[in-house]
């Protein structure tokens, strides 16, 4: 692959901005060479424009999605940042319990990557409502703009020592070992899930209920001012009144942020 050109560079950030709200920073692009190098051998070419040129005109969006795909880090694990974790059992669950009647509860898990915070949340759920559990309607959404690691989500197989912060009752309660040195979330809370794809860069979200809950936790970290701004407009008007939103600790709102009321940090809420 030659070295990318300052205009090369700048129309990729371009695309990147436009299609997806990511900010490409300048400091990135050694890594944007390290990764979109072996995409270009792959495909047999030694210029990123030439691969730029490729994308733009793909109309189906697959070679924008592998583009953002490619430039972004799926990184995460179980109870990553698991005071969230506490909070949601023991103050939000005990709310949603006490005030949704018809005892369906909306969550979702915004950028789920490889569905580790998504199955987590599945597993306090069960762990909180126990007995009673089947009495209410816990089915979790869980979305992202990567397909390829929505597939690695869905088989719900992860490395063993990614337990390691588990846990010893939620290992045997919700997990299957395998022989090969993985283990498998169980089926019953395989069932919780439903995975769709989503670029939350799009202007209108399918959807046809508001949420209780929305997770979207270090995904923001990529995203431009603009985009950060118009996608919390759209969580908000997404949220159930009284409902919460999680960010990454890494991330921050304000204090007051489109409605939102402040909780404690990377935690906020809609008024009641």
């Amino acid at each position: 692959m030659k070295p990318i050109t300052r205009t090369e560079f700048n129309l990729l950030r371009e695309i990147l901005s436009e299609r997806f709200g990511i900010e490409l920073k300048e400091e990135k692009r050694a890594l944007v060479e390290s990764r979109l190098g072996k995409v270009l051998q792959a495909r047999g070419m030694d210029s990123l424009s030439e691969y730029l040129e490729v994308v733009l005109q793909d109309t189906s969006g697959e070679l924008e999605r592998e583009l953002a795909e490619k430039l972004t880090t799926n990184h995460t694990y179980f109870l990553r940042e698991e005071e969230h974790f506490h909070f949601f059992s023991n103050t939000v669950l005990p709310w949603l319990s006490g005030t949704v009647r018809d005892r369906d509860l909306r969550i979702w898990s915004a950028g789920c990557s490889s569905g580790e915070e998504a199955y987590t949340l599945a597993m306090v759920m069960a762990d909180f409502f126990n007995y009673s559990w089947g009495e209410w309607n816990t089915k979790l959404l869980a979305t992202d703009i990567s397909t390829a690691i929505l597939e690695k989500a869905t088989t719900a197989i992860y490395p063993e020592e990614s337990l390691e912060k588990m846990p010893n009752r939620w290992k045997k309660l919700y997990f299957n070992r395998l022989n090969n040195g993985t283990v498998q979330v169980g089926e019953r809370i395989r069932d919780e899930l439903i995975f769709r794809h989503l670029n939350l860069n799009e202007p209108r979200f399918p959807f046809k209920r508001k949420f209780h809950v929305i997770f979207c936790r270090n995904v923001m970290i990529y995203f431009n001012m603009q985009m950060k701004q118009e996608l919390i407009r759209k969580f908000y008007q997404w949220t159930e009144p009284g409902g919460y939103l999680f960010i990454g600790h890494s991330e921050s709102l304000g204090r007051n942020t489109m409605g939102y009321q402040y909780i404690k940090p990377s935690i906020y809420r809609k008024e009641p």
